[in-house]
């Protein structure tokens, strides 16, 4: 009676347990968490009437953000339906944006993956470009790849050069090896429709594009180029974000996401 007794206190205790006190979560458990709404459909202040491929038919959405946007309440842009973010690092070989730091960090704690980027400037050689960046952005396995931005930028108060195609593609091939081999991913390719055609990139491939186009899906603007992110807004409406959003969506399903989020930020 004795042991029958014992067994039963036992059973009891057993059945105050629960899972947490038994063990930590598996990976499996979380991994659901890395979308954090499915297929949100935000607001726009200047909304494109989508004929075909409109972007809420894309599981996944994020943006990216620079000091333009100054302080992000990112759980609040988390809980909205932003699942990952680019942010603005560097530019040319001396300006670092005044709210990387801030944006790096808090990303991280609302749980958001994040990529730094790097605006291209082209007065400065690519390869003091890189040492820049590398000087800047740490290395954190926990990150998605670094961004190379190349994009024309006609508005720039201290260098409009417009080098040939060429010299851009060879540029391009020097920061993104160095950065490659500090960081050990693959950097990201991030242009617009007027660049990518005026420099030829359909030829530049081996690396993951991000494409910007705002008034048509990319295979209206790129062709057949493969791509990865698409940013389909820059006026968009973010909860926790003030002012205009960049807007952009995964390529693929929500699994294809888990699967790349594994790949990538290890």
């Amino acid at each position: 009676m004795r042991r029958l007794a014992a067994l039963f206190v036992l059973t009891l205790l057993g059945a105050c347990s629960t899972v947490d006190d038994l063990s930590p979560l598996s990976p499996s458990a979380s991994s659901s968490s890395t979308v954090a709404v499915r297929a949100p459909r935000f607001a726009d202040s200047k909304p494109h009437e989508w004929d075909s491929g409109a972007p809420w038919n894309y599981s996944v959405h994020g943006t990216d953000v620079s000091k333009y946007q100054t302080s992000v309440d990112w759980p609040a842009a988390r809980a909205s339906g932003i699942s990952f973010a680019f942010i603005k690092a560097t530019e040319g070989g001396d300006r670092f944006d005044d709210y990387f730091g801030e944006h790096w960090a808090r990303t991280k704690a609302a749980g958001v993956p994040r990529a730094a980027y790097h605006f291209f400037y082209f007065c400065t050689p690519a390869a003091q470009q890189a040492r820049w960046f590398i000087q800047n952005v740490p290395v954190d396995r926990s990150a998605m790849p670094p961004v190379l931005d190349m994009e024309w930028n006609p508005k720039s108060p201290t260098c409009r050069l417009r080098p040939d195609a060429a010299t851009v593609r060879a540029e391009m091939t020097t920061f993104l090896e160095l950065v490659e081999r500090h960081y050990g991913k693959k950097p990201i390719i991030y242009t617009s429709v007027d660049f990518f055609d005026d420099n030829e990139l359909s030829t530049f491939r081996g690396y993951p594009y991000w494409l910007r186009s705002v008034a048509g899906h990319p295979r209206e603007k790129y062709g057949s180029h493969p791509f990865t992110f698409w940013q389909y807004t820059g006026t968009g409406i973010v909860p926790g974000m003030t002012g205009k959003s960049d807007i952009n969506v995964f390529n693929g399903s929500e699994a294809a996401w888990n699967k790349w989020l594994r790949q990538n930020t290890r």
